[in-house]
């Protein structure tokens, strides 16, 4: 494992009609929605670990704390920034930032936690054979 401070990654993405609020459900306006913003800023997070965790490894989101500051339209681009700002255990906490073509969109904070993928996926398979019963 390579885990340390400071790993980074920024993704991007173009706007489409289907990322915005009145598409997903999240409002009524044709703007980049809140949701999409923080399916991006995840991936931004899973992106600066790519590399650093052992094998049988993954995190998963418990927190995304960000105010979404400005609206994007259709056809601008919108990049996602995390980067490692504590590690506590198996707690990773990351700073968030994301800029469209013009302006800063959002900024705040997400918690991710480290899983052993096999036993997390079995624990959730065993949830759910609780209700297929």
């Amino acid at each position: 494992m390579t885990l340390k401070l400071g790993l980074s990654a920024t993704v991007s993405e173009k706007v489409t009609p289907e990322m915005t609020a009145s598409a997903v459900g999240s409002g009524l306006v044709p703007v980049f929605s809140t949701p999409e913003l923080a399916r991006l800023i995840e991936q931004a997070a899973v992106a600066a670990l790519d590399g650093a965790l052992d094998d049988g490894q993954t995190t998963v989101g418990t927190n995304l704390n960000f105010d979404h500051l400005a609206a994007t339209p259709v056809g601008m681009t919108v990049s996602a920034t995390a980067t490692l700002q504590a590690i506590d255990g198996r707690k990773l906490v990351f700073e968030i930032a994301a800029q469209d073509d013009i302006e800063p969109v959002a900024k705040g904070t997400h918690t991710r936690f480290m899983v052993n993928s096999a036993k997390f996926v079995a624990k959730a398979e065993k949830k759910a054979a609780l209700v297929k019963k």
